[in-house]
């Protein structure tokens, strides 16, 4: 199904508005993003369409505009998406990495625009600040699909779909198993004493877990003694850990919004003399995480990390099953969330339920970790 109309007054008037759009953007260069694009080049991609997509369709451009390669989740993400959309799949991939900024990806949206590719997937870095560049794509013709992180725009004609996490229910789980464990070990929920080391700021998942976790201390009397961000990496969250152990000598609970800042928050614990673990009321410090990679659920089975809340990243099948159903022809939900689980460390809470709606909870086994496939 061509979204595109070739001709060369079209192509004209595109080029003329992606200069324009560039030189207003103040940020970043067409030649840079190109220069990083590791599975097809620019002129690549455009000799490539050329000579072998035709009127049928059977192959397909997609460009991809990752945030980065800030944690282990993400590259299993990544990964997903190259492995599905390759080229023995009948694909021609142009993936680019932003390196964390959203002004990388606006020019790689930008550069997929020229280069006529059949779709844009955006793993944006931000949810606010698309309006402009997602409206040169609808110009362009060229339908977009947002996984993981969410956009906030003015219009939300100016994306196709999204598929995703619903990231304030996996901070909801969390919350929610916190309370019915304390509840269960007889705590004081006053004397539960939490930091937050939070995702990047603006981020989708920084957004939704760190609104769980808010909620919750207002509604069961927590007390969070700080909230900051980690920007979703190790070496942040070790550093991070470091400064709030220096303010504060009573932390019990550590809340990480991803594996990689757990891994730094454990580091930064250890080498402070602290014990990490889930008894609270003999002065361990409990580490509550979100992801669940294969690494993450082995510090739960070695005791490092009490509870871990799943974000599947293995988004590349679900993006081209929208591709496959939008090249049919066929409707597709506007949104679609992934169904995740919620792993602890033992049994004393069995589920959790939010809003009506009841969570089991999975204990980790070395079987279940070799079950991962990320």
């Amino acid at each position: 199904m061509k979204k595109k109309m070739i001709s060369t007054i079209l192509a004209l008037s595109m080029v003329t508005a992606v200069l324009t759009g560039c030189s207003g953007s103040g940020s970043g260069t067409a030649a840079t993003t190109a220069a990083k694009a590791d599975t097809t080049t620019a002129a690549e991609a455009a000799t490539t369409k050329a000579d072998s997509a035709d009127d049928s369709g059977k192959t397909l451009t997609i460009g991809f505009s990752q945030v980065g390669a800030e944690s282990d989740w993400r590259t299993a993400n990544t990964e997903s998406m190259k492995s599905t959309f390759s080229a023995e799949n009948g694909y021609n991939l142009i993936f680019d990495d932003a390196q964390q900024k959203q002004e990388n990806q606006i020019t790689a949206i930008r550069n997929f625009i020229q280069q006529e590719v059949d779709y844009i997937v955006l793993a944006p870095v931000t949810e606010t600040g698309w309006d402009t560049v997602l409206q040169e794509a609808k110009d362009a013709g060229i339908l977009v699909i947002i996984v993981d992180r969410m956009v906030n725009v003015s219009d939300d004609s100016l994306y196709t779909a999204w598929v995703g996490s619903d990231f304030e229910l996996e901070g909801q789980k969390a919350a929610e198993w916190l309370n019915s464990f304390a509840t269960a070990k007889g705590i004081d929920p006053k004397s539960l004493n939490i930091v937050d080391i939070q995702g990047t700021i603006g981020a989708s998942a920084q957004i939704g877990r760190t609104k769980g976790l808010q909620d919750a201390v207002d509604k069961y009397g927590w007390n969070l003694l700080e909230a900051t961000t980690g920007e979703f990496t190790q070496a942040k969250g070790q550093e991070v850990m470091e400064s709030m152990l220096k303010s504060y000598d009573n932390i019990n609970v550590v809340y990480c919004e991803n594996d990689n800042e757990a891994f730094g928050a454990i580091d930064a614990l250890e080498a402070a003399g602290k014990t990490v673990g889930s008894d609270i009321a003999n002065g361990e410090v409990m580490v509550m995480s979100f992801d669940s990679t294969k690494a993450s659920l082995t510090d739960v089975l070695s005791k490092k990390i009490t509870l871990n809340t799943e974000c599947n990243p293995l988004h590349g099948p679900r993006v081209e099953d929208i591709i496959k159903a939008l090249e049919a022809g066929q409707t597709v939900d506007k949104k679609k969330y992934v169904d995740e689980s919620i792993f602890a460390v033992d049994d004393t809470v069995k589920s959790v339920t939010v809003d009506g709606n009841s969570y089991d909870v999975t204990v980790v086994t070395q079987d279940v970790i070799d079950q991962r496939a990320y």
